[in-house]
C-alpha cells in the first residue's frame, strides 16, 4: 500500500483536433488525421521565420503575424504512449522555441533595456490577469431554488454567442471552510455547467443561473461579490441563427434562460419567434423582461400555481403543459396568430428531458397535421458533463439513433449540444442523467447537516 493523499494519473491519449472540425483549414492534419502534421520553423534569407513541414518538428502548420503555435507530449506523434515521451519532448521541444527570439534581446546587458522588457511584461501580465481572472459581482436570488451568478470575465463575455455555456467553480483554497478546526471541510465546487444567460461584453459581465439541485449547484449561493472564481469557456458551439425564418422556442423551467440570448439574436436577424415558455408554477418565473424581449409572440404555459398574466396584447397564458399550449395556438383556441404553425421552419425546444421528449412525439402525432413536412426540429441536449472541454472526458456522450436506417451514433454533448430532435435516444438520455441520482442526494443530505452545525450566510 502507498501511504499517498493523492494520486495523480498521466494517461497516454490522441490530441484534440475538434478545433479543426469546428473550423476546417486551421490546422493541417496528418494522412490519418489523428495528429497535427509537424513543422518547423526556419529563418529565411530576409531574417523572417517562415514554417516547413518535417516529419518530427514541434509547431503546427498555424501561423498569423509571425507567430506560431507549438505542441509537446501524446499531442505529438513521435513521443505519444508514454509520460517519459511525453517529458522527453519537452526536452527536445524547447530549442527550436528558443531559436524564435533574437539572441541580443535573451541575452541583454544594459540594464535600461531590461528595465524597459520588465515594465512591458508587467503591463501585458496585468492585462491578462484582467482579462482571464474572474471575480463575482453580484449573486441574486431569482426563486426559491435558481440563483443568479454575475462574474466580471471579459475575455470569456467577449466570446459569448446564444446557446453556449461555461464551467463555473471555486477555488478550493479560497472556499469556505465549516468549523474552526484545520481539519474542517471545505465548500469546494466540483466543476458546473452552467447557462450563459446574457453577457454584457463592454463591461466584461457575464450572467449565469444555476438550478440548485446537487451539492455544486447549491454552494452558487454561497459565493460573495469579490470572491475569485474560475470560468472556463463559452464552450459547446453555439445555437444557429437563420435569418428571416419563422421560428417556434420551447423553454422548460431553467431551460427558458438558454432561449433569452437565442430569441433575440433570432429577432436581429429577421425572423419571426413564437415562444411557448413552460413553468411547473407561475411563481418560477423569473426575468420576464428578457422573456419578452426575446419574442414576437409568447404564449405562458404553466401547470399549477398562479397564472402568468400576460402584460402585452399579443401574449396569452395557458394552463397546463407546452404541447397542450401547442395544440390550443395551433386550433385557434389562444385567439391571433402571429406566427402561424404551419409556417414554422424551425424549432429549438430547450428544457427537461421529458419535456423535449414530449415535444419529439407531439410533432409526429398531435401536431403533425399543424407543421411542416421539412420543419427543422432541435434539442438541446444536457448530458451529465465534467470537463467540458470538448471531447475530451467521454462523461458527455449521448446515444443518437437514425430514425430511417435505425442506425446508432454517439456524439459529444459538450461538443455540440444542439442536436437533431429526431435523433436523439431520449430513454438513453434519461438514464444518463439519472445514473448519479442516489449519491446526489446522498451528498446533498451530508451538506445539510454541515451547514445545520455551521452555518453560513447565503442568498
Amino acid at each position: 500500500m502507498l501511504p499517498a493523499r493523492s494520486v495523480f494519473v498521466a494517461a497516454g491519449t490522441t490530441p484534440n483536433v475538434t478545433y479543426e472540425r469546428e473550423y476546417p483549414g486551421t490546422f493541417k492534419l496528418d494522412g490519418r488525421k489523428r495528429f497535427f502534421q509537424p513543422h518547423d520553423v526556419e529563418r529565411g534569407a530576409d531574417g523572417r521565420f517562415a514554417l516547413v513541414e518535417t516529419t518530427e518538428g514541434f509547431f503546427t502548420s498555424h501561423q498569423r503575424d509571425g507567430r506560431f503555435v507549438t505542441y509537446y507530449g501524446d499531442n505529438h506523434p513521435k513521443y505519444a504512449g508514454n509520460v517519459v515521451k511525453a517529458m522527453a519532448s519537452a526536452r527536445d521541444g524547447f530549442p527550436h522555441v528558443v531559436r524564435l527570439f533574437e539572441a541580443d534581446r535573451l541575452t541583454a546587458a544594459d540594464t535600461a533595456e531590461r528595465t524597459v522588457r520588465e515594465q512591458a511584461w508587467r503591463r501585458f501580465a496585468a492585462h491578462l490577469d484582467g482579462q482571464f481572472q474572474a471575480r463575482v459581482v453580484s449573486v441574486t436570488r431569482l426563486t426559491p431554488n435558481i440563483v443568479d451568478i454575475v462574474v466580471k470575465a471579459p475575455a470569456a463575455a467577449r466570446r459569448f454567442e446564444p446557446g453556449q455555456f461555461f464551467r463555473l467553480q471555486n477555488f478550493e483554497t479560497l472556499s469556505p471552510k465549516l468549523g474552526s478546526g484545520p481539519d474542517g471541510p471545505r465548500m469546494l465546487m466540483e466543476g458546473l455547467a452552467l447557462t450563459g444567460a446574457s453577457v454584457d461584453k463592454e463591461h466584461g459581465l457575464l450572467s449565469m443561473i444555476a438550478l440548485e439541485m446537487g451539492v455544486s449547484s447549491r454552494l452558487c449561493a454561497y459565493l460573495k461579490p469579490g470572491d475569485p472564481v474560475l470560468v472556463m469557456g463559452p464552450t459547446g458551439a453555439p445555437t444557429e441563427i437563420p435569418a428571416g425564418e419563422h421560428v417556434l422556442l420551447a423553454g422548460g423551467g431553467l431551460g427558458n434562460a438558454v432561449l433569452f440570448s437565442i430569441g433575440k439574436a433570432l429577432r436581429a436577424r429577421g425572423s419571426k419567434v413564437l415562444y411557448f415558455a413552460g413553468y411547473k408554477r407561475g411563481e418560477d418565473l423569473f426575468k420576464r423582461e428578457d422573456v419578452e424581449a426575446s419574442a414576437d409572440q409568447l404564449i405562458w404555459t404553466t401547470d399549477a400555481g398562479a397564472p402568468i398574466e400576460p402584460r402585452r396584447p399579443q401574449d396569452s397564458h395557458f394552463r397546463g403543459n407546452i404541447v397542450q399550449a401547442m395544440v390550443a395556438y395551433a386550433t385557434g383556441a389562444l385567439g391571433a396568430t402571429m406566427v402561424p404553425m404551419p409556417s414554422v421552419d424551425r424549432i429549438i425546444a430547450i428544457g427537461s428531458d421529458r419535456m423535449m421528449a414530449a415535444v419529439k412525439a407531439a410533432r409526429l402525432t398531435v401536431l403533425d397535421a399543424y407543421l411542416k413536412d421539412d420543419h427543422i426540429a432541435i434539442a438541446s441536449i444536457n448530458s451529465p458533463m465534467q470537463c467540458m472541454m470538448k471531447e475530451v472526458c467521454a462523461q458527455c456522450l449521448q446515444r443518437q439513433v437514425d430514425p430511417k436506417t435505425g442506425q446508432e451514433t454517439i456524439v459529444f454533448t459538450c461538443f455540440n449540444q444542439d442536436q437533431h430532435m429526431d435523433r436523439v435516444d431520449f430513454p438513453n438520455l434519461q438514464g444518463r442523467l439519472r445514473q448519479n441520482t442516489v449519491q446526489e442526494k446522498l451528498a446533498s443530505l451530508w451538506l445539510d447537516k454541515l451547514l445545520a452545525e455551521h452555518p453560513l450566510p447565503h442568498v
